[in-house]
């Protein structure tokens, strides 16, 4: 990150603006609010020592994936004919990989499914992971022809 700090010169009381480039190394997992300070890196005045610089870090939005804590949230969504005669369904990673996930019970509207290990690194210990949770959001069609409803009334369970 490039800075641009107001410092003393060596006579003590006139000023002159410097640049500087402040690395900021990110652990992966770290969350939103994470401050990052480096000390006496601010501006100087004759009257006070530099000040500390600090970084607060702030999540990304993404596409698709939303984050809860060190888990991910991913909102799948499947139409009513998935969800009552099964499917696979395609769930993305940060990595960039599809995760393919099969679904042969009944899929009721607000079901979830956990994938373990495959969310965000603990802050605290990289090495292990958090989960994805995948959330089911049953589409419903607008209109279903007479002959279709008719078929499905009397297939279907009455409770």
């Amino acid at each position: 990150m490039k800075i641009t700090r107001r410092r003393l010169n060596p006579d003590g009381r006139s000023m002159r603006t410097e640049d500087k480039i402040l690395n900021i190394i990110i652990k992966k997992g770290w969350k939103e609010g994470t401050k990052i300070t480096f000390p006496k890196e601010g501006d100087e005045t004759p009257e006070n020592i530099p000040a500390d610089i600090a970084f607060v870090l702030k999540d990304k939005g993404h596409v698709h994936l939303k984050r809860d804590g060190s888990n991910i949230i991913f909102n799948c969504k499947i139409t009513l004919k998935e969800a009552l005669c099964g499917c696979t369904v395609s769930i993305p990673t940060l990595e960039n990989r599809i995760i393919s996930l099969p679904c042969h019970d009944i899929i009721k509207p607000g079901t979830v499914k956990r994938l373990r290990g495959e969310g965000l690194p603990f802050p605290k210990n990289p090495s292990q992971r958090g989960d994805l949770i995948v959330e089911f959001s049953v589409r419903f069609p607008d209109r279903i022809p007479p002959q279709s409803r008719e078929i499905i009334r009397q297939h279907l369970p009455q409770s």
